[in-house]
């Protein structure tokens, strides 16, 4: 597998930008972390991530639980899988915690992503539209999974969206999150009906234009790694894994 490299300070950025396009209601930090506090279905708006993969105090993760405890919420964890936070792992695991949802973390530069697209981008707006919308909640998907991610991404400042119509109908959609030095990509949903026909690329050439035009270079994205067919595409438009994560969650009693 192809990989990317980042440093301190590109990990961190990339984690804060990661918050700016969910914008959960609040985000705390506390040392090497960052907290975000939702209700919502979209587990990065919901789950402690380190801003840093090495030098994180497993100790910590008693504090943290405390203060998701005191919002009444239950403690999640977004861990990359590197050496550096072996030892968080491990405490995670000895607290009960088990490892699910493996996920890739691939980073490219925009004007790659931009040549995929060999047609006609898609349509991008700075403010949510119910045509961009009407993807999420189509015939197929999770509606409420869907309405969620609605939600989300429509309460962040730093957000675009890119939709495309066939004939009057909303067949594909996603967002990009301009912040933090960063393009990222979220949201990304074509209609089943309508797979395989080059739409996903229309969308990601449009969140391309739009990246170009803020002056944005670098872009990442966040994909389960099981999903064959969304990482086959953005192969092709020059991402690279830079790391893997889990979520880890706890089914105990709060």
């Amino acid at each position: 597998m192809q990989t990317f490299s980042l440093d301190d300070d590109a990990i961190a950025s990339l984690e804060r930008a990661t918050l700016d396009a969910v914008a959960p209601p609040a985000v705390q930090a506390i040392d090497g972390w960052l907290l975000p506090f939702d209700t919502s279905t979209i587990g990065r708006a919901k789950s402690a991530v380190p801003v840093r993969h090495h030098d994180i105090d497993p100790a910590q993760i008693g504090t943290i639980e405390s203060l998701y405890a005191e919002r009444g919420l239950q403690a999640a964890f977004r861990v990359a899988d590197v050496p550096g936070l072996h030892d968080v792992q491990t405490e995670l695991t000895r607290l009960g915690y088990q490892a699910q949802q493996p996920t890739l973390v691939q980073v490219s530069m925009v004007a790659a992503m931009h040549a995929l697209c060999k047609g006609k981008s898609a349509r991008v707006a700075d403010l949510p539209s119910p045509a961009w919308s009407a993807v999420y909640v189509a015939h197929g998907f999770d509606p409420v999974d869907g309405a969620h991610r609605v939600q989300a991404l429509s309460r962040s400042a730093h957000v675009v969206y890119a939709h495309v119509e066939e004939n009057g109908q909303s067949v594909a959609a996603g967002t990009a999150a301009l912040s933090q030095g960063w393009a990222s990509i979220h949201g990304m949903r074509t209609v089943p009906a309508r797979r395989g026909h080059g739409l996903a690329a229309r969308i990601l050439g449009g969140l391309a234009d739009t990246a170009t035009q803020r002056g944005l270079e670098r872009v990442f994205l966040q994909v389960e790694e099981g999903n064959a067919a969304a990482l086959a595409l953005y192969a092709r438009a020059g991402f690279a894994t830079a790391w893997r994560y889990h979520y880890w969650r706890s089914y105990r009693p709060t």
